[in-house]
């Protein structure tokens, strides 16, 4: 048998991960995450008025919209295959309870009766809570400078009912008090609306990356911090009980936020529950990846799909986002 040469001795060519990167065609027939326009839902912040568009400088593309604006927004997204809005209201006026959450004619009543008209192909989210109904910026009715928790429930729920009235398909509880699930869900069912969904705040963090939406919605607190009912970050095991409560007292879909740095909850979630996840990329996020791009640090269009492509490859279905138009027209 003819001794072989250093030159001929076969190279192993079981394991060649490469095969299959070789081609764009190839890459995309065996691309394990696939993010659609369809999982985007598109943040709104609404006034009250007619023509009014207030730019809104800490993040990038966004603007505060009256109803009628906001409908034609609406309309663009929905020819984008954008799959739904998350709307929240900037009131004229404040008071200390936050009442004008419920205003049946105020800004996201409003703009969910015009956009609920008009038939579009998106699902509509009204966001509750208080915090930008109310003058001290807390999201519930405070006891000194404590926010009162049952207290606060009844509001929530009236201001998801004043929501499902307008056309509402979910409510998203954002408030983070103990029972609110449980609470919106009786005041839901009650008022005639046991078919309006509940998307649950599950696991949202005392973020540092909120900053920018504070800006937008005018809801930056007035003393203290919103650790004592918003999540420590550094609490996995926390996150996940925060989520069994909410599915427990009838929440449809779980939330994390912030996006990206809840990854790790995501994977954790879909291994444990069955319902629908969603994240939110919220404002600090977007703003990073603006002002890297903007300095030419960052590709924009790269950052932004491949962190949107990470939140899903996490566990997310469903991921809102102030990139959803942007990721929609790349995407197709």
């Amino acid at each position: 048998m003819r001794e072989l040469t250093r030159l001929e001795v076969p190279t192993p060519t079981a394991e060649r991960p490469r095969r299959l990167r070789a081609t764009p065609a190839t890459r995309s027939l065996v691309k394990e995450t696939r993010l659609t326009p369809r999982q985007l839902i598109a943040p709104l912040f609404i006034v009250n008025g007619r023509d009014v568009r207030q730019p809104i400088e800490s993040l990038t593309g966004q603007s505060r919209l009256s109803p009628d604006l906001a409908l034609d927004r609406a309309r663009e997204l929905a020819a984008m295959g954008v799959g739904g809005l998350l709307l929240f209201g900037i009131p004229d006026a404040k008071d200390a309870e936050g009442r004008a959450a419920a205003d049946r004619d105020g800004p996201v009543p409003t703009a969910l009766r015009r956009i609920k008209d008009a038939g579009l192909p998106l699902v509509l989210i009204a966001d509750v809570c208080l915090c930008e109904y109310t003058s001290h910026g807390h999201c519930g009715v405070l006891d000194g400078e404590t926010v009162d928790n049952d207290r606060t429930l009844p509001l929530l729920a009236e201001a998801a009912v004043a929501y499902a009235e307008a056309g509402a398909d979910i409510a998203a509880p954002s408030a983070m008090m103990d029972g609110q699930v449980g609470a919106l869900r009786s005041g839901l069912d009650q008022s005639g609306h046991s078919g309006t969904a509940i998307m649950a705040y599950a696991s949202k963090a005392a973020s540092a990356l909120y900053g920018p939406f504070r800006e937008a919605a005018g809801s930056t607190p007035g003393f203290g911090d919103r650790k004592g009912y918003q999540m420590d970050y550094a609490n996995g095991r926390e996150a996940l009980r925060e989520m069994e409560l909410d599915a427990a007292e009838g929440a449809d879909i779980l939330m994390v936020k912030p996006g990206i740095t809840s990854l790790d909850l995501l994977a954790r979630a879909r291994q444990r529950f069955d319902l629908p996840l969603a994240a939110y990329q919220v404002s600090g996020e977007l703003a990073m990846i603006e002002a890297a791009a903007q300095r030419g640090w960052i590709d924009r269009k790269g950052a932004a799909l491949e962190t949107l492509t990470a939140i899903a490859r996490a566990g997310a279905d469903i991921v809102i986002t102030y990139l959803a138009a942007d990721a929609a027209a790349w995407l197709a």
